[in-house]
């Protein structure tokens, strides 16, 4: 192959660290963030906490309509702006994005090259995120209620296995069994299995032994609070709790009733699930009366024994942004005012440490400088990109409630059609941004807590030509099926029939599609007894 010269014109996308880091903070959780911050302040010693209410960059709301910087540009702004080319144009990955200067091990932060400290390296902080102004009117609004410390199922279980008098061996066993329990009380491993993982295939006498132990421990673990925990199944758990039904000489249930249950629960569950009103009265040899009366105690039963054992603390969603009426409604169109902030406490307050970058200052030249000079610029960039996170999430927010005003006064019925492409196109970002800030991002509201993302969705034709949510028609569907006559449930044909009364084009298939992200239960299943 004969060697030569060829000149080609083409261009070239680099992600600076800087952008990089600003699009992953954008995507990350409240979680997420706190765990980042945790990370860069035990790397970086020029980062540090601060309680106080310090100055800081101009930077955020009041500045987002200024122009902006040429390094300042968002990362989304790099990555999809318009790019005339001459040639081949080619966009790095952002995770994978390399520093301008190539052969560079480590990111680039020097930024301007200098280390001259401001006026007051404070400015790079003091309050991490954007601005505690938020246009509160009076006192910082709660974001949510912790759940308080609760006894777990096991804790509680432990406790009552204590008042028991057991030997070494059986309170061992019953110490076994309660730690084998999954979250719902249920013994889920048979008890072979259970000797087995503790003795080993190959010991048939110890594996015997230790299943007649379990098998004693478990009858003991049945005997505790709540009914029907220890069970190996739903059939068994039932059977517990009708059983303890049987035996309370105060209860008001009629033993009739409860001797029907306990029959019911020994046929297939399947009968059970679809109410087979007919086919459990044959099997059971009892009256189609006294059948329905022992498939309604049935249902009245707990089927998950450990559900108020729930750790609830791993369910709590701590919000972003908090929103709340203002003053009275208009007396025009009896909409409210919302105020928009942020929740305080989920914004880190950082700094720059004023001590080690004055050190660095006056120790020009020395050994590290160089390092330590960039770290200190890391610090302040990170610090710039958690505020540039919040103000971005705080406007997003801001355009949401002004378009869903509806929503916060009349409830899910009012919601508007909304995609993320009316957001972008309001604020002047890409759709990609929009994405990054709703996803994981939740919203706490005077009538609950809601991800970002639930105040988009697509629209259904109407008659007059307009839109309708898909929110708003999930909550028509909810309404209708609360509605309906128990005796007589509506099927998805019907629902979209009485959508189409209402001016919605809605096909059954996709009323079948809202019923189940609904998890309400077909019409053969919801019909009363």
């Amino acid at each position: 192959m004969k060697p030569g010269l060829s000149l080609r014109v083409s261009q070239h996308l680099s992600l600076t660290p800087q952008l990089q880091q600003s699009i992953r903070l954008l995507q990350l959780s409240t979680l997420e963030l706190s765990q980042e911050v945790e990370q860069m302040l035990d790397e970086n010693p020029f980062l540090e906490r601060t309680a106080e209410e310090a100055p800081r960059e101009e930077f955020g709301l009041d500045a987002a309509d200024t122009p902006a910087q040429a390094d300042d540009y968002s990362a989304d702004d790099a990555l999809f702006s318009g790019v005339a080319s001459t040639g081949n144009t080619s966009v790095e990955n952002p995770n994978d994005a390399e520093p301008a200067s190539a052969g560079a091990d480590e990111p680039d932060w020097s930024g301007d090259g200098t280390v001259e400290m401001a006026p007051n390296d404070a400015e790079w902080g003091g309050d991490a995120p954007a601005r505690n102004r938020n246009d509160a009117e009076g006192d910082e609004a709660d974001a949510t209620e912790l759940a308080r410390s609760h006894e777990s199922l096991t804790a509680f279980l432990h406790r009552q296995a204590l008042a028991l008098r057991l030997s070494e061996v059986d309170r061992a066993a019953l110490r076994f069994l309660i730690e084998s329990l999954n979250d719902d009380g249920y013994l889920e491993e048979p008890l072979e299995e259970l000797a087995i993982g503790l003795a080993g295939p190959d010991d048939l006498e110890q594996i015997e032994e230790l299943v007649h132990r379990f098998t004693v421990a478990q009858r003991l673990l049945q005997s505790l609070e709540p009914v029907g925990v220890g069970a190996r199944g739903l059939a068994e758990c039932l059977t517990l709790q009708l059983k303890a039904l049987a035996a309370d000489e105060d209860s008001e249930i009629d033993p009739a009733t409860v001797q029907t249950a306990l029959r019911v629960c020994q046929q297939p569950l399947e009968m059970l699930a679809r109410r087979d009103i007919r086919r459990l009265t044959q099997a059971c040899g009892d009256g189609e009366e006294r059948t329905r009366a022992a498939v309604a105690l049935i249902a009245r039963l707990e089927p998950r024994p450990g559900r108020r054992f729930a750790d609830v603390e791993r369910n709590i969603i701590v919000p972003d942004v908090i929103v709340r009426k203002s003053g009275r409604a208009n007396g025009r169109d009896g909409q409210h005012n919302f105020i928009v902030q942020l929740n305080p406490d989920v914004m880190p307050r950082l700094r720059v440490h004023d001590i080690y970058a004055g050190a660095l200052r006056g120790h020009k030249g020395g050994e590290g400088h160089q390092g330590m000079q960039q770290r200190l610029q890391e610090a302040r960039w990170f610090i710039k990109n958690i505020q540039q996170r919040f103000d971005t999430i705080l406007r997003v927010s801001r355009a949401i409630v002004e378009r869903q005003k509806n929503f916060f006064t009349h409830g899910e019925l009012a919601m508007r059609p909304l995609v993320l492409r009316d957001i972008a196109d309001e604020l002047g970002l890409h759709e990609s941004t929009i994405s990054r800030v709703t996803t994981a991002k939740y919203m706490a509201t005077p009538i609950g807590t809601y991800e970002l993302k639930y105040f988009f969705g697509s629209g259904l034709g109407t008659e007059t030509g307009g839109n309708a949510s898909s929110t708003a028609v999930r909550a028509l569907i909810k309404q209708f099926v609360a509605a309906e006559s128990p005796a007589k449930p509506l099927s998805d044909s019907q629902i979209a029939e009485m959508l189409k009364e209402q001016g919605i084009e809605c096909a059954r298939r996709t009323v079948a599609k809202y019923r189940e992200a609904l998890k309400i239960a077909p019409a053969n299943l919801r019909k009363a007894l």
